[in-house]
């Protein structure tokens, strides 16, 4: 039987895996094997929500064993370190727990059809003192590592009748997972108050968000850069667009202008690049953002038994331009290449792919939502904000669900989901 491995199970690896169950795996037409270095999946738009504690991994989050299991695929949690092309087979990296014991070794898996969907990094620049000082939102570890800091600098502020400094969070750069994690400290500043912290206020907290361009939010129209900018400033959370940051130590970040921005926390969410492990491989062609080149039908433009989707994916357009990094790019290439995949198996003509852009919406929290609505979705460039634009990015979530567990299920997990954020804790604490 033929063996199809997808690696990393974002919101294009996971919903691949999902599909090509249901029409290769249940009818053991092949093997299907999901490589993930996580043991749980929470949808990468919500990973600030994550390191904010208003959502909860276990209750949001989706289990990889159990969704494997529901679905009849296999899931393997490991690191792929290196990629054996002519054998055709990855390689895991051993496993070890918090005390460095050992508890898998280096495994092999064999594939004839591997999918690459691991997903993006920030882009530090190389920029000094980044890497050892600042946190990063890439993955699930990385936002529960901030979500703990986060929780320690609360309960300094908290103490009652000790005179403590403000806490200070400065964030590097002003794109969606900036903005939205800037409004979510604001909130829950104020909501820690209902959570034994009655000395905590959005008053003891500045936020600081750092934007090296002429605007924040520099992907989307000017005119949702003007009304995210209007509900920040009127949180109280500084803007500073055109400022470029040259340096990061223990007391905050250093501009170009050597100004220092003191900050407790300091968060970098500034550039978008693949793993660099994709270009040390040395068997793809990448661009600079280090993405591996592909055909019009997602493969490998050096290898017709490997797809790349999602923000590992470097497909530029017949216009020249990259198809963007975001979640309804992941969702759209899972789609494609499942279908090419799916073709081979019954020999039919691939599908070439075509990136379709629906808008992009920004959810500051509680206070508001902005974005655009694109294509099919309107017959022109539509400008929402509101409780218009908040349903149309709940929708987008739901979208995510449905695909990973089927229509039945995803409104049950929608219904259950309702009543515990209405009877269950608004922050968490742990």
């Amino acid at each position: 039987m033929k063996k199809i491995v997808v690696v990393g199970g974002g919101a294009g690896g996971l919903e691949i895996v999902k599909r090509l169950s249901q029409k290769l795996g249940r009818k053991n037409k092949a093997e299907i094997i999901l490589v993930d270095k996580s043991q749980n999946h929470v949808w990468k738009p919500l990973l600030h929500e994550v390191a904010a504690g208003v959502i909860d991994k276990n209750s949001d989050g989706i289990n990889y064993r159990i969704h494997a299991v529901a679905n009849k695929y296999q899931f393997q949690l490991g690191n792929m370190c290196h990629i054996d092309k002519q054998n055709q087979q990855i390689e895991l990296a051993p496993l070890y727990d918090e005390n460095e014991q050992l508890i898998l070794p280096k495994r092999t898996l064999k594939y004839d059809t591997l999918v690459l969907a691991i997903g993006s990094v920030c882009n530090d620049f190389g920029t000094p003192g980044v890497a050892e000082r600042c946190y990063f939102l890439d993955s699930l570890a990385q936002a529960e590592s901030f979500h703990k800091a986060l929780l320690n600098q609360l309960l300094r502020i908290n103490q009652k009748g000790v005179e403590s400094k403000p806490l200070h969070v400065a964030i590097v750069g002003g794109g969606a997972t900036g903005t939205e994690l800037a409004a979510q400290l604001h909130h829950v500043a104020n909501l820690a108050r209902a959570y034994g912290m009655p000395e905590m206020s959005a008053d003891k907290l500045t936020v600081t968000i750092i934007e090296a361009g002429e605007r924040i939010l520099p992907a989307l129209p000017e005119k949702i850069t003007n009304s995210a900018r209007q509900a920040l400033t009127k949180l109280g959370i500084k803007v500073l667009e055109g400022t470029k940051v040259t340096a990061a130590n223990k007391e905050g970040f250093v501009t170009s202008d050597n100004e220092l921005i003191e900050a407790d926390l300091m968060v970098w969410s500034a550039g978008v690049k693949a793993p660099d492990f994709i270009t040390q491989l040395g068997i793809f062609e990448t661009n600079r953002a280090n993405q591996i080149l592909v055909t019009p039908y997602l493969k490998s433009t050096l290898d017709e038994h490997i797809y790349a989707i999602g923000d590992c994916c470097g497909f530029q357009q017949e216009d020249g331009r990259w198809v963007p990094p975001r979640a309804q790019s992941a969702h759209q290439m899972a789609s494609t290449a499942a279908t090419n995949i799916i073709n081979e198996f019954n020999h039919k003509p691939g599908q070439k792919y075509q990136y379709k852009d629906y808008g992009s919406l920004v959810h500051l929290s509680k206070y508001s939502t902005v974005g655009n609505l694109m294509g099919a979705l309107s017959n022109s460039t539509m400008f929402i904000e509101g409780r218009l634009a908040k349903l149309v990015y709940v929708s987008l979530y739901n979208m995510h669900l449905f695909a990973i567990h089927g229509w039945f299920k995803g409104v049950f997990i929608l219904f259950f989901r309702k009543v515990r954020n209405i009877v269950g804790p608004k922050l968490k604490l742990h």
